[in-house]
C-alpha cells in the first residue's frame, strides 16, 4: 500500500480532475459552446490548515467566487473529498480561463483586488487557512465534451 500520501494525492487529482472534465458525470453545455480554441482549466486542490476547513468553504462562499467571475475566471466546479483524511482538510475546484496567459493575468488581478485583499486579511484573524495549494492546467482532449 502507497503510504505516502502527499505525493500521490496531486497526482490522484489531476487524474480525477481529467477524468471528471472529460467524462460523462457532467455536461456543460453553455461553457463548452462558449469556449475559444485557447481555453484552458485549471484544477486547484488546497489543503487547509487542522480545524480551518469550514472557514476555507466559508471565503470560497462569500468572497472567492464573485472575484474569481469579476477579474475574468469561470467556476467550473467547486468539489469535497467523501473520503477521510482528504475528506477533513481539502478542497478541490476547476476554474476555466480563455488561455493560460489570461488565466496568469486574472490570478495578478484578483491577489491586487482591495476586496480580496480585505476578505483574505479577515479571514486569517484565527490563523492561515491554507497549508498548501497544487494547482494544474489543463487542455482538454479532442474528444473531451469540453471541446
Amino acid at each position: 500500500m502507497f503510504k505516502n500520501y502527499r505525493l500521490l494525492f496531486p497526482l490522484s487529482l489531476t487524474v480525477f480532475g481529467l477524468g471528471f472534465i472529460a467524462g460523462d458525470i457532467v455536461q456543460f453545455t453553455g461553457i463548452a459552446e462558449a469556449q475559444s480554441a485557447n481555453r484552458v482549466f485549471e484544477l486547484r486542490t488546497y489543503t487547509s490548515n487542522p480545524g480551518r476547513l469550514d472557514d476555507l468553504h466559508a471565503r470560497f462562499a462569500n468572497h472567492t467566487t464573485a472575484l474569481f467571475e469579476r477579474h475574468g475566471m469561470t467556476n467550473i466546479g467547486y468539489f469535497s473529498p467523501q473520503d477521510a483524511p482528504l475528506a477533513e482538510n481539502t478542497l478541490i475546484y476547476v476554474l476555466a480561463h480563455d488561455s493560460r496567459a489570461a488565466g496568469e493575468a486574472s490570478w495578478a488581478a484578483f491577489r491586487d483586488d482591495p476586496d480580496w485583499q480585505r476578505a483574505f486579511e479577515e479571514s486569517r484573524r484565527d490563523g492561515p487557512l491554507i497549508e498548501s495549494v497544487v494547482s494544474v492546467f489543463m487542455d482538454p482532449t479532442d474528444y473531451s465534451q469540453m471541446m
